[in-house]
C-alpha cells in the first residue's frame, strides 16, 4: 500500500459527516425524531474546525521544513 500524508484536517470533517450520517440514520429509522435544520449547525461547525486544523497542521508542517537561517552579515576577505 502506497504511504501518505496525514490529514488531520480531513480526519475531523469526516468524524462530523459521519455523525450527521448518523443523526439522520437514527431519525429515518425511527429511533430518535430529529428536526431538518438540526444537523445544519453541526456540519457547519465541523467544516470549520476541520478548516482550523488544516491551517494548524500546514503551519506546523511549514516550520519544521524551514531550515534554520544562517546570520547575514558582511562578507570577510581572508587576510593576503
Amino acid at each position: 500500500m502506497l504511504r501518505h500524508e496525514f490529514q488531520p484536517g480531513r480526519l475531523v470533517a469526516g468524524g462530523f459527516l459521519t455523525l450527521a450520517g448518523i443523526i439522520y440514520a437514527g431519525d429515518a429509522g425511527g429511533a430518535w425524531e430529529t428536526p431538518w435544520f438540526a444537523v445544519i449547525p453541526l456540519v457547519v461547525f465541523g467544516l470549520f474546525l476541520a478548516g482550523a486544523t488544516a491551517l494548524l497542521t500546514r503551519a506546523i508542517r511549514s516550520r519544521r521544513r524551514t531550515r534554520p537561517r544562517t546570520p547575514v552579515g558582511p562578507q570577510q576577505e581572508p587576510p593576503n
